[in-house]
């Protein structure tokens, strides 16, 4: 029998797009992240951009919103997944930048929803749907993917052929699922233990050397999976 994932213990994300009269928003809620970043354009090219950060892990993430900008501002909007600088960025903004360019010209908004599992026996289970729809899911045993099969024998981090391999919209799912599994991890690290951004690698914004050593944990963690409300539950197409 196919087990449902929402009914574990769970890490969970919710990423809802909303398209405007020359305006885009992408808004992302997870345990340890509630963001938005707004994209103004003329149809072409992104003219300004604005972030908000509701909820974020580190002291330092709101100088951010200015290297966003700095970042996009003038890009096309289909040349912004190819301007790159995400290690320089917060990555999670970053992310929700690009997913806004995408779907600067749609007529509707879009809402994702991950959901992955808590490891049991070695195995996590992570789910996303588009709009309340099945997009993918993916089964890893021991950090090693099972399911699909495409990607069988691959970690997260090897996904990147498998997931240009895909069409579109399947492309999209694939890849928010794969970032969604991947900061999933860190239910299962002690927060004493991810608490000392001194000691990280330079893959984001935060840390970069000479702000990574001033850096301290101050957002708060919610956990969906007993948490009265949803992610984004707050937050509606306009």
């Amino acid at each position: 029998m196919r087990q449902d994932a929402r009914s574990l213990p769970a890490f969970h994300r919710h990423v809802l797009v909303t398209p405007g009269d020359g305006w885009v928003r992408a808004w992302v809620e997870d345990d340890f992240h509630h963001m938005g970043v707004t994209l103004r354009h003329d149809g072409e090219t992104i003219l300004g951009v604005e972030a908000e950060l509701v909820r974020a892990p580190w002291s330092t993430c709101p100088g951010a919103v200015q290297q966003l900008a700095a970042t996009f501002t003038g890009v096309r909007l289909d040349a912004a997944a190819a301007r790159g600088e995400k290690s320089a960025n917060c990555t999670h903004l970053h992310d929700m930048a690009l997913i806004a360019a995408a779907h600067a010209g749609d007529a509707a908004s879009i809402r994702y929803e991950m959901t992955v599992t808590d490891a049991t026996d070695g195995v996590r289970i992570g789910d996303i749907t588009r709009d309340g729809r099945p997009a993918l899911r993916l089964v890893e045993r021991n950090d090693v993917i099972e399911e699909p099969a495409g990607a069988a024998g691959k970690t997260l981090f090897q996904l990147g052929d498998w997931i240009a391999s895909l069409d579109g919209q399947a492309q999209e799912a694939a890849r928010l699922l794969r970032w969604g599994a991947i900061v999933a991890r860190g239910r299962a690290i002690p927060m004493e233990r991810q608490s000392d951004a001194s000691r990280m690698p330079p893959t984001c914004f935060t840390f970069q050397a000479g702000r990574k050593e001033e850096a301290r944990r101050v957002g708060a963690v919610v956990d969906f999976s007993i948490a009265a409300r949803r992610p984004l539950e707050d937050r509606s197409p306009e």
